[in-house]
């Protein structure tokens, strides 16, 4: 061979197995993400609006009232 002459590789692009990994990384994460928006749309819970009737009102605690709404009425001011 002579060294003028550059050699051509004739192996087509779905041979080389750096361009699967090349493709496959961005496509995994797009269909990853995809199914993950899917998931979430189909198993999204209704938007309470409501007070519940078990969270206690202003001066209204409970021996079981829930932590985090009892913690906040003690912080609040005595009247």
């Amino acid at each position: 061979m002579n060294p003028n002459q550059v050699s051509r590789d004739t192996t087509p692009w779905w041979r080389i197995g750096m361009v699967w990994l090349v493709l496959g990384g961005p496509l995994v994460v797009v269909v990853a993400s995809l199914s993950t928006a899917v998931i979430a749309i189909r198993g999204a819970e209704a938007v309470i609006t409501e007070v519940p009737s078990s969270v206690p009102q202003s001066g209204q605690v409970q021996a079981d009232t829930p932590a985090v709404a009892a913690r906040n009425h003690a912080a609040t001011a005595a009247p």
